[in-house]
């Protein structure tokens, strides 16, 4: 008896695995769920958790041991997503950002979508010219700490706060300044709504980075914004095509190309080559979900997309959840109490701090810090020359980035628009690269900072393992990489000899399929009685003949035969 139930124990456990969710907050969130929940199970206990309404602008994100994100697909098994073994490891984040975050039904869900603009700017994905990069800061501020305090908030209080990737002293006095004087009496919630007015302005509003190169090799960065596509190359947007001029997106291997039609029915292709194939094909997901949901008026125009142009080829892949417009409809419907708001207030954060300790770059003698700034801009130079390309983050102290205002996004789309200062360069949302042995320098430099050491140990805070513990690991570890990339680039290229060789084997069997069935049903047609011109020209030919009553006829008799013996059987049963 008692053996039974322990095994039965057993059982249970295998169909069982705990699940933790990190928040936009940075608090976890932690489940056990049954083995072959689906991902909307886990989605739908977090926004109760979260006591979340408009949850369809949110998604669940999660990092394979490749170091490749992925979205969580709703209506598949957890499971069978994930490469990894429980217990698993995944963050909550904004996947659709509203195309107008202050206008949002309820404060929770602006509060959700303020954490996550907060975080863009610290990971440099959000840009902004110095002035608004000041208001910013100072909105969080404000936000966080309330009406400044002199008893509370000596002189210098700014600076122990980190917004982001960089910050000089004058900056950081001129978010003081702005506290100070132009926030005083504002309530968390109005100064979060203020924010995402102001961010929503921003041109990187909503950009989440996909690093790729052009067709010349330069390095590149492709995003999906609630307006349309977007190239940002350098510190230049070199591509904007709103939602309605896009047709196609399509990947193959490494290779993406996007299809549109632009005015008087000029009709372009750009084409970007991801690091890996699976990075494409992530890219080429994430552009299928945000053109169906924000071009397309009902969820029920939405349809099954293939990344090739052959029906027999490639990957298919359909979004799963309503659109904007049917989103905003909803919400506006949504009649309750407010539900009551929890702020993380100055709890400290893994991967997006509001408040940092220990030494900042700011604080090293003006020498030293333009020694460490040669020596990044060196490293920057030789990386955008390795094999991958992947930009890195300056920690430079120059006037910070120079965007235009969204309606001057609008009017000049066609154009080549300088959107900042400096390249553009995300610390997060970059897939793991080798780095070489002199960016020791950088990884230094950025610990002074307080910043994340490497873009490795930003994905592995996302991925909840953690970080590596010191500068020496990092740089054995980057060697050892560097080593194994021979090895990897030979093992690519027979991937891709052998995903040819299967194209070409599965188009071969699909003409034979091809064939075989018209020639079953032309064989069908002569046969029949069908009195039709060219079918009589055929039945009075002697190959005909000789076809029909040499093979044609046996075949049949043999079928009845078989047929009245099977009929026979059945009957005497």
């Amino acid at each position: 008896m008692l053996s039974r139930f322990m095994s039965g124990s057993i059982r249970n456990l295998e169909r069982e695995y705990s699940c933790t969710v990190r928040l936009l907050d940075d608090t976890e969130y932690t489940c056990t769920i049954q083995r072959d929940a689906k991902g909307q199970y886990l989605f739908d206990l977090i926004c109760h958790h979260l006591n979340l309404l408009e949850k369809d602008y949110f998604g669940i994100r999660y990092v394979d041991p490749d170091k490749q994100r992925h979205w969580l697909e709703f209506p598949k098994s957890i499971a069978k997503q994930m490469k990894s073994q429980p217990p698993f490891t995944m963050c909550l984040r904004v996947k659709f950002y509203p195309p107008d975050p202050a206008a949002l039904k309820e404060e929770i869900t602006r509060y959700l979508v303020f954490l996550q603009i907060k975080r863009d700017l610290y990971h440099g994905r959000l840009l902004c010219k110095t002035s608004d990069a000041a208001m910013l800061a100072a909105h969080i501020l404000q936000a966080e700490i309330g009406d400044h305090d002199p008893g509370k908030h000596p002189e210098g209080y700014s600076s122990k706060f980190q917004f982001f990737p960089k910050q000089s002293e004058k900056l950081e006095r001129r978010i003081a300044d702005l506290h100070k004087t132009e926030l005083i009496g504002q309530t968390p919630e109005t100064s979060e709504r203020n924010f995402l007015q102001k961010a929503q302005m921003l041109e990187t509003y909503g950009v989440d980075p996909h690093p790729c190169k052009d067709v010349s090799g330069n390095p590149a960065f492709l995003a999906f914004t609630p307006f349309g596509f977007v190239v940002l190359q350098g510190n230049k947007r070199v591509h904007f095509l709103k939602w309605n001029e896009v047709t196609k997106l399509k990947f193959e291997g490494k290779t993406f190309n996007v299809y549109a039609n632009q005015k008087e029915d000029k009709k372009i292709i750009l084409t970007y080559f991801a690091p890996t194939p699976e990075a494409c094909k992530h890219l080429w997901k994430c552009g299928v979900e945000n053109q169906a949901f924000y071009k397309l008026e009902k969820s029920s125009q939405v349809r099954t997309v293939s990344s090739s142009n052959l029906f027999f080829k490639g990957s298919r892949f359909r979004y799963s959840g309503r659109v904007a417009k049917e989103v905003m409809e909803q919400s506006a419907k949504i009649k309750r109490e407010p539900p009551e708001i929890h702020r993380a207030g100055l709890v400290p954060s893994r991967s997006c701090p509001s408040i940092t300790h220990g030494p900042r770059l700011s604080s090293v003698p003006r020498t030293r810090r333009r020694a460490v700034h040669i020596s990044i801009m060196e490293g920057l130079e030789s990386l955008r020359d390795s094999a991958h390309s992947t930009p890195v983050r300056s920690v430079s102290h120059g006037e910070s980035f120079m965007p235009r205002s969204r309606s001057q996004a609008t009017d000049a789309s066609d154009g080549v628009a300088v959107i900042s200062d400096e390249a553009y360069s995300p610390s997060d949302s970059v897939l793991p690269t080798p780095v070489a042995e002199h960016s020791m320098e950088l990884a230094v430099s950025r610990q002074i900072n307080g910043a994340p050491c490497s873009i490795e140990e930003e994905k592995e805070s996302e991925a909840g393992t953690p970080p590596r513990g010191d500068g020496g690991d990092f740089g054995v570890d980057s060697r050892s990489a560097q080593e194994g990339a021979g090895g990897d680039s030979a093992l690519s290229e027979v991937e891709q000899v052998n995903k040819f060789v299967l194209s070409v084997l599965r188009l071969l069997l699909v003409t034979i399929g091809l064939l075989f069935v018209l020639l079953l049903l032309l064989i069908i047609l002569t046969e029949s009685d069908l009195d039709i011109a060219f079918l009589s020209d055929i039945r009075q030919t002697p190959e005909f003949e000789q076809f029909h009553y040499e093979y044609f006829c046996p075949l049949r008799r043999w079928f009845a035969c078989k047929l009245r013996w099977v009929g026979g059987l059945l009957i005497n049963k």
